[in-house]
């Protein structure tokens, strides 16, 4: 691999030139084009000097069968083509760079690959479609997204999930209906499990290739933030590994059964660094597709050792086609980036606007973390799509709200440093700011255009799960696995104060039982026994009643306009808010609408020590949901306030007014 010397930076200074862009930028379709007759090889590589195919029998091992030197042809592509069915043929590219040093590499526009992914795979695309794939289409989308994160082996690789061993941790665990815990035909889990919880997107952390894992180890275990081949699905995930079409059809099958049970499905994509410095991109064009300090060293923005140069326009056009790619062939409904403040806001912009062209506007959703490990060099006046970017983005292009998370929890990086639900202190401004999705908010701790750009959520893969953050806050005896009544309530307040903020709902699978990860804060690469969902916590007890509390709040926010309005106008449905005591918060929203049953909804939040008397607004207002019960809203005989009501000692209390 080169190495950050003098020509490393001679490299920078080329690529940043508008000459090479003029001369070299091209839109010919590259990878393995198959045809039954043919297929062309085709591999961006301007400054090679020459280029050779191998072509193999199997994705790892053994010799080529043919080996074949490609032509220089306009732009900096290099192309071939090799007569004959090459349909499950696997091979890799010998590149030569300009100061004669030949690497040998996988084609990094590849759509299938062996195991490990250091070959690449032609493949007929049309073979790997299921049964009824042309026909694949999301449910309709629902007055409010509700978003559930989850891993891939998270989901099934607990032992008692009910799912068969051999298909425990992949992804035709994902297709599976019926499943219950220990098979004893009463407690869903997996899909049935979600279904009854009520989310209608689950977003998929990393499914595309990556190298953080063995593909053979059934055990190993990495969350999948190593990107290797981006338009390839992970193979420890599938069944058989080493047949690069299994992997493109088990993912295709889970996602098909995802939206037949009702879910639109989000693609976790990490398009800002590759898990090494030495990737298929580099291999093919040295230092082209990252960024370089003025050294020539190279960036290291995303804290993994490189950052991907998004705005130089072939690597621009990589990620593009890349996510476009995944929309078109796997049917993904959304995108969440990894460390969006390392791509540039050209880009993001671009990304929206060919998802809207193709599909409807803000159909596809794309949010992402608007923050980045450090800073990157980005070059020709680029912006980072950050939180600073966010009031100047398109209303949906969205990003994880930091500030709501912080705010009820408190501080992310500090282990015991509490917030709202947990004995810290909150200011009202803040807290209405955080009601309102920080829509409009300038210099507060999060602005965004609109509340559609807003993601609100109390815990994420990243960092403490929500449960583990107020034991260590509050339980001074560190019992992960022991409720205490302060810590149930506390994660009560705190699911209810993020159903009540404008904007998108997002949860980390598991956090509505109290998912634990011992206190681990971060937990990438550790065993598969800690990270996995327990699926006998979720049927256990408290932890269950903690699980339907979250399911009320689910099913009641689809029908409450005053928090599922996105527009620029949604902020101006809270109409006043106020403390009626120490401790305590009220809002008071516009909740009028063509099916709503409710025109005004009432929000109390309170972190005190006891119970509060605080009056009501004028009207009768009905209880829908309380310390104990999110399902209030479904009594027969509901409960009526009018004049006064007692606010719970650490709790929430929801109302709608039903009359004057």
């Amino acid at each position: 691999m080169q190495t950050a010397t003098q020509p490393a930076a001679t490299r920078r200074k080329l690529y940043d030139s508008k000459a090479f862009e003029a001369q070299y930028h091209t839109d010919e379709a590259l990878g393995a084009l198959w045809t039954p007759a043919a297929t062309r090889f085709a591999l961006w590589a301007p400054t090679a000097r020459q280029v050779s195919l191998s072509l193999y029998a199997e994705g790892t091992g053994g010799g080529p069968l043919l080996t074949v030197d490609l032509a220089r042809g306009g732009r900096g592509v290099w192309e071939a083509v090799v007569e004959g069915d090459l349909d499950g043929r696997y091979y890799d590219f010998a590149v030569t760079d300009c100061e004669g040093v030949t690497r040998r590499t996988a084609d990094p526009w590849a759509r299938a690959c062996g195991r490990d992914g250091a070959r690449s795979m032609v493949i007929d695309l049309r073979r790997t479609d299921p049964a009824g794939w042309a026909e694949d289409a999301p449910p309709a989308r629902g007055p409010e997204d509700i978003i559930w994160e989850v891993h891939v082996k998270d989901f099934s690789h607990d032992a008692r999930s009910g799912v068969p061993a051999a298909l425990r941790g992949k992804f035709k665990a994902l297709t599976l209906t019926g499943t219950t815990l220990d098979g004893d035909g009463v407690h869903p889990t997996c899909l049935d499990y979600l279904k009854r919880l009520g989310v209608n997107y689950v977003q998929l952390m990393p499914v595309f290739d990556y190298g953080s894992v063995p593909e053979d180890d059934p055990e190993a275990f990495n969350w999948g933030y190593d990107p290797v081949n981006y338009n390839v699905p992970e193979g420890s995930y599938a069944t058989d590994p080493d047949d690069g079409a299994v992997r493109i059809r088990e993912l295709k099958e889970a996602i098909q059964a995802l939206h037949q049970n009702g879910f639109r499905v989000i693609m976790d994509v990490v398009y800002n660094h590759t898990y090494h410095l030495d990737s298929w991109l580099w291999r093919t064009e040295p230092w082209y597709f990252y960024r370089q300090n003025p050294d020539g060293s190279p960036a290291d923005g995303s804290g993994c050792g490189n950052d991907l140069a998004s705005e130089r326009s072939m690597c621009a056009r990589y990620i593009l086609e890349s996510v476009l790619y995944w929309a078109q062939e796997y049917h993904m409904d959304g995108f969440r980036f990894d460390l969006m403040a390392l791509l540039d806001t050209q880009l993001m912009e671009r990304v929206r606007a060919e998802l809207d062209r193709a599909y409807g506007k803000g159909e596809k959703l794309v949010f992402g973390e608007p923050w980045s490990a450090h800073s990157s060099p980005m070059h020709r006046g680029a912006k980072p799509a950050g939180k600073r970017a966010l009031p100047t983005l398109d209303e949906n292009i969205g990003a994880f709200c930091d500030a709501t998370r912080d705010l009820a929890k408190g501080h992310i990086l500090h282990a015991e440093r509490p917030g709202f639900v947990n004995g810290g202190s909150a200011r009202l401004a803040d807290l209405r700011a955080a009601v309102t999705g920080w829509a409009g908010a300038p210099g507060g701790r999060f602005a965004a255009r609109a509340a559609s750009q807003t993601i609100n959520y109390l815990s994420s893969h990243d960092d403490w799960t929500l449960w583990d953050k107020l034991v260590l806050t509050m339980d001074p005896a560190r019992q992960f696995d022991t409720p205490t009544p302060a810590v149930l309530r506390a994660n009560r307040l705190a699911a209810a104060f993020c159903f009540g903020c404008q904007g998108r709902w997002f949860m980390l699978a598991g956090e509505e039982f109290g998912r634990t990860k011992q206190g681990l804060q971060n937990s990438f690469n550790a065993s598969a026994a800690l990270n996995q969902l327990d699926w006998a916590r979720a049927w256990t007890g408290p932890w269950r009643d903690l699980a339907d509390y979250y399911r009320g709040l689910i099913a009641l926010r689809p029908q409450l306009p005053g928090l599922c309005s996105k527009g620029p106008d949604a902020p101006a449905r809270l109409r006043s808010a106020w403390r009626p005591a120490r401790l305590t918060a009220a809002f008071l929203l516009d909740n009028s609408g063509p099916v709503s049953r409710w025109d005004a909804l009432l929000l109390f939040y309170s972190a005190a020590g006891q119970p509060r008397p605080a009056a009501l607004p004028d009207g009768q207002w009905q209880v829908l949901a309380d310390p104990d019960s999110s399902f209030r809203w479904q009594e027969a005989a509901p409960a009526l306030l009018a004049g006064q009501a007692t606010l719970p000692a650490a709790g929430a209390l929801i109302l709608g007014r039903v009359g004057p």
